[in-house]
């Protein structure tokens, strides 16, 4: 095992060795072997989707015994295919479609998954391999919606900041395979749900919008999330909505009677991975939530309050110390053009509201190393953060309220960037008070 970093004497590499601790426990390869089921007497058929979703077929791939038939399906995002992938020898085929907005690529993988899972008999095994991004690259709009309409509404709800769980509501029930429909469409087959969560709370339904579990949502809560948005929505689908046509499966449905559903990874036990190595290295780690919501910006400024406290007082906690978090926070688009994701905007937030504290450092990163749509995971923020970009003439408010935090820690070399991780455990945030 590599040493870890010093935390006195390199804060930064310190905070990405914390990093890359959480998104080690999270691996597909790591983890997935325990909750493989027994080969069955029938054929055995992979399908999945989501960011880590290429990473979970090629475990299952290489652990699956030779001797067992094994086919299957699976849709990651752009550029989240294992580089080891492919070879003459795999089993199970691996798509790539658009994420967060959904795409033609998506609505044929998810055409192509229904298609192979019809006609499976009650001796037959679904693997469904879920992980967070699922929603998108897995499209198959309800009828009376397109495409198009799909991509709008998704696009709306996002820049209004709407949380994940609301968003996931709307896709539940937007949606021909979402909400139970996908183990609707294996019956008679026993279905295996495998997760990576990368949602507050870990609920079954909301990862990847739960194509293959039971949704204790309704149409009625879906058509006061879109009408709390103002998101426009064609009539046919509003209509339907009404009615309760697209209703979803519900708790107790006969249709997933035998089914079983297993969480390989969460949030909370990449942030226990991160607290271990912390630990390792003679400090205090407190873990606050994996669970935290609401607008990054502010959900920075808090944290920044706890650090400063930290530091100028020794409370809650004695410094040294590390203070970490997880959860998914949202980002209202106020600006034009701007660049950055909620990890990015978190530290824009958090490093104007440290004022240049000193012993204080942060690192803020997406576990699947793609903050929002842009090459880096997240940044870092150090006590000189402000004084490095006004000596190059950025303006922290500024760009905050252009919700430009690419562009702002872009030129000061502190962005991180490191490429996609293959996993997805939602949003890590770790805080050094020296």
């Amino acid at each position: 095992m590599n040493a870890v970093p010093s935390p006195h004497g390199d804060p930064r590499a310190f905070l990405r060795s914390l990093f890359d601790a959480a998104v080690a426990q999270a691996l597909p390869a790591r983890v997935i072997a325990p909750h493989l089921p027994p080969p069955p007497a029938g054929r055995t058929v992979v399908i999945g989707a989501g960011k880590a979703a290429g990473a979970m077929a090629a475990a299952v791939d290489a652990l699956w015994p030779v001797d067992a038939p094994l086919c299957g399906l699976v849709v990651t995002r752009y550029g989240h295919v294992p580089p080891a992938w492919g070879l003459p020898t795999a089993r199970i085929e691996v798509l790539e479609a658009g994420h967060p907005v959904p795409d033609e690529a998506g609505v044929q993988a998810a055409q192509r998954i229904a298609a192979l899972v019809r006609g499976l008999g009650p001796d037959d095994l679904v693997l469904c391999l879920l992980s967070g991004g699922g929603s998108a690259l897995l499209a198959m709009p309800a009828a009376g919606l397109t495409l198009q309409d799909k991509q709008a509404i998704s696009d709306a709800l996002l820049r209004g900041g709407a949380p994940i769980g609301e968003i996931n509501c709307v896709r539940r029930h937007l949606s021909a395979i979402k909400g139970g429909r996908l183990a609707a469409m294996c019956a008679p087959a026993r279905v295996v749900s495998l997760l990576i969560s990368d949602v507050p709370g870990d609920a079954p339904e909301a990862i990847a919008s739960g194509p293959t579990v039971a949704d204790p949502s309704t149409c009625v809560d879906a058509l006061t999330i879109l009408d709390r948005y103002a998101v426009a929505l064609p009539q046919a689908a509003r209509r339907a909505l009404e009615r309760g046509e697209f209703e979803t499966l519900k708790p107790g449905d006969a249709l997933l009677a035998g089914h079983e559903v297993r969480l390989i990874a969460t949030p909370l036990r990449s942030l226990q991975a991160a607290a271990a190595l912390a630990r390792e290295a003679g400090l205090d780690a407190h873990i606050l939530s994996d669970a935290i919501e609401g607008e990054s910006r502010e959900v920075g400024k808090v944290h920044a309050a706890l650090a400063r406290a930290i530091a100028q007082r020794g409370e809650p906690f004695a410094r040294p110390c590390v203070i970490l978090s997880g959860g998914e926070t949202t980002v209202t688009v106020r600006g034009q053009g701007g660049r950055g994701g909620r990890a990015s905007e978190f530290l824009l937030g958090c490093a104007i509201a440290l004022q240049g504290q000193t012993g204080v450092w942060a690192l803020a990163a997406d576990t699947d190393g793609i903050d929002g749509t842009q090459d880096n995971a997240g940044a870092f923020v150090a006590p000189d953060t402000l004084t490095r970009a006004r000596a190059l003439g950025l303006d922290a408010a500024t760009r905050l309220e252009a919700n430009d935090a690419y562009g702002y820690f872009e030129p000061l070399g502190d962005l991180l960037v490191s490429g996609p991780t293959f996993t997805n455990v939602n949003d890590f945030r770790a805080l050094l008070i020296l």
